[in-house]
């Protein structure tokens, strides 16, 4: 990265083009500038606009954009591949657990709650025996003496 950084310095002061200069025409702040030929890129938290970056300004300076995006892309294939393997491992695992972990369900139906059967089974023996005792009751109330009364009976 410090040859790209160091390639887009000396082509812009061979030019004569200030870094002012540079980033008012390719709307960049100079900061940004400063750093990419500087070879820093730590300063950068999303690598793919950076390479958007070093693209505009490598065309900006007449410089190959797809040779200077190939030589980017190399280096950060030697930088990425110092990651050790059981690093990149762990990382796949954790993020195998966080999706594990993670239910889709659609925004527009409801979870339902997962109710206790044993409540269920308590309230249909309650309704049967309660439904048994009225039964019996209204039974016991209609027969008197062994004798089913009716409603003639009781109006003598």
């Amino acid at each position: 990265m410090n040859e790209i950084g160091e390639l887009f310095r000396v082509t812009r002061e061979d030019a004569g083009v200030s870094i002012d200069e540079a980033s008012k025409d390719l709307d960049i702040k100079e900061v940004i500038l400063e750093n990419i030929e500087e070879g820093n890129i730590g300063c950068f938290k999303d690598i793919f606009v950076l390479k958007d970056h070093i693209y505009n300004y490598a065309k900006y300076l007449g410089i190959d954009p797809e040779k200077i995006i190939d030589e980017f892309n190399e280096y950060m294939f030697e930088y990425t591949s110092k990651i050790p393997i059981k690093e990149i491992e762990r990382q796949i695992e954790e993020q195998e657990a966080k999706q594990a972990k993670k239910e889709i369900t659609s925004p527009y139906t409801t979870q339902s709650k997962k109710q206790n059967r044993n409540l269920y089974i308590l309230l249909y023996i309650a309704i049967i025996l309660i439904i048994m005792v009225v039964v019996f009751w209204s039974i016991r109330e209609i027969t008197i003496n062994q004798e089913t009364a009716s409603v003639i009976s009781y109006i003598k």
